[in-house]
């Protein structure tokens, strides 16, 4: 009744809008209202939280339904088969979908719902071996950005013994796993590689640590059972590890590639091309609930956290999620640090799909054998085009300036942008990422394949 009712008081509101005025532009309604989004329980599914706790999918005359999702895959699955409208998703997993890595499908994002936001967390018993690699400043406290080299000896005896390093992230194209890649290969340590032209997605092969899938709320539990040895996940689930007592992070994303890309909303090409009205409705929400997330110097985020507290959503402790949303975060118990951007929603044109975040990740996939063959410069920016839609973005955005509710000040100049950052050198590793040269960035790394190289 009560949607009956919205809907109604829209059309009358839009009739006498056109008799008013000749010139007004017909109201456009969605060809889809009832929907049904997934996502995992992690603290950057908020910009979903947010637009419906807000209302603004709402304000759309969209009548959206948010549920929890087992895992990546079931979640990705339940988007191709259409028991999901669209969900958030790892920031590979329409890229992996649409080159045929694991499930095949046509996956689009308009939409990146997050910068940074991930963390890299050890053992106690790791963390002390850790430790006296690690410099020191004049408070005794470990310098940072710690660096996988501390790491290495570490491995080495393990090697030398004749056990496994077993470190876990949360799915094959998830940023966790090529954040993980990235940090270990940066001090020696080989994470592997796939093979799946020989039928191998173990991504083990020649790997000094061996990485495999946890599902992001297991980590804590595996990692206190001592079937991994570290993990990297996003929060809250590495500031669980300090609560517990059973870990330290030594490392944030934000530190491996500063206002690195994390998460996107994806749908199917398919439902977007059926449902092109709605999709650019979905995205006004979340742009205006991402702005709500980060607005006035994240004034909103205790409120925030709050909402993402609820068992419906994360349903971790206020105070575990706290730790990182409201600009801090815990390293080894007591070490608290300021780190205002860990989680960034809106600055920095956070939630414009840029071409090179998706070549980036292209190149990770190539580096580690995903992508078993090497690729012309123009194959990668092809696939990019294909998957990341920042013409629906563009739309969306112009209306929310049209309607009042942002500024053109609040985003890219449609009228320039190109959808890639200039290059980017605040990686762990000092090395310079150009999207629009993958090749020749692949070229730099010690470890990893690059040119023709097969394995």
């Amino acid at each position: 009744m009560r949607r009956s009712f919205m809907k109604s008081a829209l059309v009358l509101a839009a009739g006498v809008a056109t008799m008013s005025s000749p010139l007004t532009s017909a109201v456009e309604y969605a060809e889809k209202e009832e929907l049904k989004f997934g996502f995992i329980k992690l603290t950057d599914m908020a910009p979903l939280a947010i637009a419906y706790e807000k209302g603004y999918f709402e304000d759309e005359g969209l009548y959206v339904t948010l549920e929890a999702q087992a895992n990546w895959k079931v979640l990705l699955d339940r988007v191709i088969d259409g028991q999901l409208d669209g969900a958030h998703m790892l920031a590979g997993q329409p890229l992996g979908a649409t080159i045929g890595f694991g499930t095949k499908a046509d996956i689009i994002t308009a939409f990146s719902m997050d910068l940074n936001g991930n963390g890299i967390t050890v053992s106690n018993d790791v963390w002390e071996q850790m430790k006296v690699h690690i410099p020191k400043d004049e408070n005794g406290k470990p310098v940072h950005p710690i660096k996988a080299d501390a790491l290495k000896p570490v491995v080495d005896k393990y090697k030398a013994e004749g056990k496994p390093f077993n470190m876990g992230m949360v799915f094959p194209v998830s940023t966790h796993n090529y954040e993980l890649r990235y940090w270990l290969a940066a001090g020696g340590i080989n994470p592997g590689y796939y093979a799946p032209h020989k039928a191998d997605t173990s991504g083990q092969i020649d790997a000094d640590a061996l990485l495999s899938v946890t599902p992001p709320p297991q980590m804590p539990s595996t990692l206190e059972a001592g079937t991994i040895y570290g993990y990297c996940v996003g929060e809250p689930w590495n500031q669980q590890a300090v609560f517990k007592g059973i870990g330290v992070p030594v490392i944030t994303d934000y530190e491996i590639w500063k206002n690195n890309p994390e998460k996107v909303f994806g749908v199917s090409k398919g439902w977007a091309e059926k449902n092109p009205i709605t999709h650019k409705k979905v995205v006004k929400a979340m742009i205006r609930a991402a702005e709500w997330l980060d607005a006035n110097n994240n004034a909103n985020r205790p409120e925030a956290v709050k909402i993402l507290s609820k068992p419906q959503y994360v349903g971790a402790d206020y105070d575990v999620i706290a730790n990182s949303m409201t600009g801090t975060f815990e390293y080894e118990k007591g070490d608290v640090r300021e780190v205002p951007d860990f989680n960034v929603f809106f600055r920095y044109n956070a939630t414009y799909p840029y071409y090179s975040d998706a070549i980036w990740y292209l190149t990770q996939m190539r580096r580690w054998g995903q992508i078993s063959d090497a690729k012309s410069d123009d194959w990668y920016m092809d696939i990019a085009k294909k998957v990341y839609r920042p013409d629906i973005y563009a739309e969306a955005a112009k209306e929310l300036i049209k309607e009042g509710k942002l500024k053109a000040k609040d985003f890219p100049d449609f009228g320039t942008e190109t959808g890639f950052k200039p290059p980017q050198s605040e990686f762990i590793d000092g090395i310079t990422y150009d999207g629009t040269k993958p090749n020749a960035y692949l070229e730099k790394f010690n470890i990893g394949l690059k040119s023709d190289d097969k394995l």
